[in-house]
């Protein structure tokens, strides 16, 4: 079994330093200056983070977070904002949204007859992966900069569940979380593909830095595991409200959190600029900045329902705590019971005497 967690631990940090590595590979096509090969050097604190768990956690998680997660995203976003940033005009030739790579036979037996020679078969495969990597290198850099996106987002998902659970996570928690990252990363693929499409948006490079920013914002909230996981505190001996409630209902509150600060919030507020400000209409922003304030809506009526849910909790313990913990009065009363059983007992133990009855007649 440890055999195992070392395996998919070291596989899945693998998969974030190869995918790394080709969205650096690209900015430097792109840019065509080999400096931007120095990107690849954020790779090193994630081989730095792998040494330290495989020895100090022997390949295990982290409670509340993950930092194999969130290196990830140190390594790649940067290559994504240049990206995006560039945003070059080549031409895609066939119709938008398809890639075709066509490797032509020539190229082919060309890699064939120079591996014929005294290097034999591994000359021909390099031969291969060179004439491979050329072909690739023609597609547009549009399709390639939405391939990185969507291959950095499913990467986070799957990577996510590839790593090993800490102690502290089960595998139920960890079966919710991924299901709410699927949700979470469907959104965001398309907040950055719908805003950054719309040809006003590329015409303001200070709206592209704005959206990259909001969409970089809404990336933080993958290394957290918050929102399957309640803090472990003891409510007994906690007397303030605040940390009762974030005691009994810490999940809701980071999801909602996360929902009205970190994701819908703020794409709401960009769509609405765009709307109000640029006055950027069209049918897919319109709906989906419906969509956001149905979210944004939503969750703020399940923080009334949770308020007033702890508020019924709290007013019903402390009613029970009043009906059988004594008060005053009743201290006041048993008291004085306490006086008469007292008196009681003095009256049995020294009876007063009785009356001399007066003389009778006869006698």
């Amino acid at each position: 079994m440890e055999l195992m967690v070392l395996f998919n631990a070291l596989v899945t940090r693998l998969l974030f330093v190869l995918h790394s590595l080709i969205g650096v590979w690209r900015v430097t096509a792109v840019k065509k200056e080999p400096k931007y090969w120095l990107l690849a050097l954020l790779n090193l604190l994630l081989c730095l983070e792998t040494g330290l768990t495989l020895k100090f956690k022997q390949g295990r998680g982290y409670k509340w977070f993950s930092p194999a997660i969130f290196l990830y995203l140190i390594c790649t976003v940067p290559s994504l904002w240049l990206l995006e940033i560039h945003h070059g005009t080549q031409y895609c030739g066939n119709e938008p949204g398809t890639v075709q790579v066509n490797i032509s036979n020539e190229d082919f037996n060309q890699s064939r007859d120079s591996g014929r020679g005294s290097e034999g078969t591994d000359h021909h495969i390099i031969q291969t992966a060179k004439v491979f990597v050329n072909q690739l290198s023609r597609i547009c850099e549009t399709v390639w900069t939405l391939a990185l996106h969507q291959t950095f987002l499913l990467l986070l998902v799957v990577g996510r569940w590839l790593l090993p659970i800490g102690v502290e996570i089960t595998r139920d928690q960890l079966s919710q979380l991924l299901l709410m990252f699927v949700g979470t990363a469907a959104d965001i693929l398309e907040f950055a593909s719908e805003t950054l499409d719309i040809e006003d948006v590329r015409k303001n490079y200070a709206l592209i830095n704005a959206i990259l920013a909001v969409w970089t914002w809404s990336m933080l909230q993958f290394p957290l595991d918050l929102a399957v996981q309640h803090i472990g505190c003891k409510p007994k001996t906690t007397r303030q409200i605040p940390s009762l409630l974030l005691c009994r209902y810490s999940a809701e509150l980071w999801n909602i959190g996360v929902s009205l600060f970190i994701q819908d919030g703020p794409f709401f507020i960009v769509r609405s600029i765009l709307m109000g400000h640029f006055g950027i209409f069209n049918q897919m922003l319109v709906f989906f900045t419906a969509k956001n304030i149905l979210v944004v809506t939503l969750q703020l009526y399940r923080l009334a329902v949770i308020s007033l849910d702890f508020h019924a909790t709290i007013l019903q313990k402390s009613r029970k705590e009043v009906s059988c913990c004594p008060c005053e009065p009743y201290e006041a009363s048993s008291h004085a019971a306490t006086e008469q059983d007292t008196e009681m007992k003095e009256f049995v133990a020294f009876p007063p005497k009785e009356k001399s009855q007066a003389p009778s007649e006869d006698q």
